[in-house]
């Protein structure tokens, strides 16, 4: 069976109800707390590919006052990876990732495709 992982945040109901929703099949993902770990530039470029999207803003918490403070708005890529990695916050959760694909648990059953 393929590893998963979880990025997960513990204080957020949808991270800890789409953990549960692995538990509940079985499985026990290994669990990132990127909050505490923080977040590099490689995960990053992992992550964006893993949930094959344009722009890692797609995978950002865009309404959050840090981002709103930092103003990215009109950030380029590497100002938001850069962003990501000072301010973890930022990073939407949770992401689940099996097999070099992602999705993201909002809501948790977004991620059932990839079980």
């Amino acid at each position: 069976m393929s590893e998963i992982t979880i990025f997960h945040n513990p204080r957020c109901s949808k991270s800890r109800q789409t953990l549960q929703l692995l538990q509940d099949r079985g499985i026990e993902p290994v669990v990132n707390e990127y909050l505490k770990q923080g977040l590099t530039q490689l995960v990053i470029q992992e992550l964006k590919q893993a949930l094959a999207v344009q722009s890692v803003r797609e995978f950002m918490r865009t309404k959050e006052v840090e981002y709103k403070d930092a103003d990215l708005k009109n950030a380029n890529e590497q100002q938001l990876i850069e962003a990501l990695i000072e301010t973890p916050k930022l990073l939407e959760r949770p992401i689940v990732i099996k097999d070099k694909q992602a999705r993201i648990g909002r809501p948790p059953e977004n991620v059932i495709d990839l079980l």
